[in-house]
């Protein structure tokens, strides 16, 4: 027994927020309609007295609003489906039976109040019809406008009313089966057509939290898109200001066409290396950019983001390979957690080894389920030498992503002795880069000397 209630509590903790009050919600619709039976019909029942086709009139009084409850269960069920957009065909089947079934403990109660079997001057009679009541109108009032059923309801009511007082009631028991009735059906109405309401908007909300992770990582796609056209767009317009430029000197017949013609060549072949590098994500990532950009997009979505860095010094493949866990991190935590707090922690020990933990609340079940994000995240760990960790904490509901990077991949690299210059190979590994802004000016300012003074305000990307 102990071991089944643990069982039961891991599942429902593993559920998300929006599956628990939806589930809770169901549940207690689907409980109301035996809270109003259990009311009720005891009630009645105890009333009932005189001889024995008084006794099975009663008896079939409250197996009428058994078959009510079991009918109402079903039928709320479906109906809040329904409304919900989930089913498109409505319990009319189910709500035709409950009426039909309600008429008749309708009929039946009006007997025994004519025949004096059952007191007429106790709200007895009543509370036989309020066991049913509210489950038959709880079913109608999700599946047409809220005024329709309330004018069908208080119309039902008054013919009830003018029933029991054909039958001989008192006016104290009329007015107070009117008022019993009346609220009976409005609760019965307005509570679960509330409660599809609420599972409706939280539903709404949900999506719209889907939809802005989803604008998240469209936006990196985006920043990605800048990045590799930032890298082809100059590039490419300094190409074809040189390539204009060789053609001009080779119709001159100058001998430094040839020349400009291998600056092109080298030239694409950065480019190439540099596409390269975009595509693959070597590129590096700036981590104090990924931090605050993180920090802002997790602020934004109502998460409590927490950044403790102890700004260890590291390596640019260090740094970069860092803020892709970052970046991916934080759209992790958007699209697989129902995160209120998020903390992230950079910290270095003794030995120089750097490590980066994300640890966020509001744990679902997809989350650290696999998929490619952390796979690759593990990718470009392993090119530092650095390992990735996923944890979940299901208990606490807490997930936990670890980047460990040793010394070796973290220290930052020292430069290469300089050959001499009669040994250089501008093109060889020895060689150190320039940097890429004035690499192109040397380009430019090269193809501008050559005599091509309109192509000086040419765009760079």
């Amino acid at each position: 027994m102990i071991h089944w209630g643990r069982e039961k509590r891991r599942k429902w903790q593993r559920r998300s927020k929006l599956q628990q009050v939806e589930v809770s919600t169901y549940w207690l619709l689907l409980l109301s309609p035996w809270i109003f039976y259990v009311s009720g019909m005891p009630q009645f029942a105890v009333q009932v007295a005189g001889p024995p086709t008084a006794t099975a009139m009663g008896g079939a009084v409250v197996v009428l609003g058994l078959l009510q409850c079991l009918l109402g269960v079903r039928g709320l069920r479906r109906g809040i489906d329904t409304y919900l957009g989930t089913e498109q065909d409505p319990p009319r089947r189910l709500l035709v039976t409950g009426l039909v079934t309600f008429l008749l403990t309708a009929a039946l109660v009006t007997a025994l109040i004519a025949r004096g079997w059952v007191a007429n001057d106790n709200p007895a009679p009543t509370m036989a019809l309020f066991a049913g009541l509210p489950s038959l109108t709880g079913v109608y009032g999700l599946i047409v406008p809220r005024r329709r059923s309330a004018a069908v309801t208080a119309g039902g009511c008054v013919l009830i009313t003018a029933a029991f007082a054909a039958a001989g009631a008192t006016w104290p028991a009329l007015l107070g089966t009117l008022f019993v009735l009346a609220i009976g059906g409005l609760v019965g109405i307005f509570s679960p057509r509330c409660s599809a309401w609420y599972l409706a908007v939280m539903r709404e909300l949900d999506e719209a939290r889907e939809a802005q992770a989803q604008l998240a990582v469209a936006e990196e796609r985006l920043r990605f898109s800048r990045d590799l056209h930032d890298v082809m767009g100059r590039d490419l317009s300094v190409i074809a200001l040189k390539s204009e430029l060789a053609t001009q000197l080779a119709r001159r017949g100058a001998a430094s066409a040839a020349e400009q013609m291998r600056e092109v060549q080298e030239l694409a072949r950065t480019s190439q290396k540099e596409v390269r590098a975009v595509v693959r994500g070597y590129r590096e990532t700036g981590l104090e950019t990924e931090l605050a950009g993180a920090r802002a997009v997790l602020r934004a979505a109502g998460v409590d983001c927490r950044i403790e860095s102890a700004q260890p010094g590291l390596a640019s493949g260090a740094r970069a390979a860092l803020g892709w866990v970052v970046r991916e991190g934080a759209t992790n935590v958007l699209r697989h957690a129902e995160a209120s707090c998020c903390v992230i922690r950079l910290t270095c020990d003794a030995a120089g080894a750097t490590a980066l933990v994300m640890e966020n609340d509001g744990l679902r079940p997809d989350q650290g389920r696999g998929g490619s994000g952390l796979t690759g995240l593990r990718e470009r760990l392993a090119a530092v030498d650095g390992t990735l960790t996923a944890e979940c904490d299901e208990t606490a509901r807490v997930f936990r992503l670890r980047a460990e990077i040793p010394a070796s991949g973290s220290r930052r690299p020292q430069p290469p002795p300089e050959a001499p210059d009669g040994l250089r190979d501008p093109g060889g590994p020895g060689a150190g880069p320039e940097p890429e802004e004035a690499e192109a000016a040397r380009l430019t300012d090269a193809a501008v000397g050559e005599g091509t003074g309109p192509a000086r305000g040419a765009s760079h990307g």
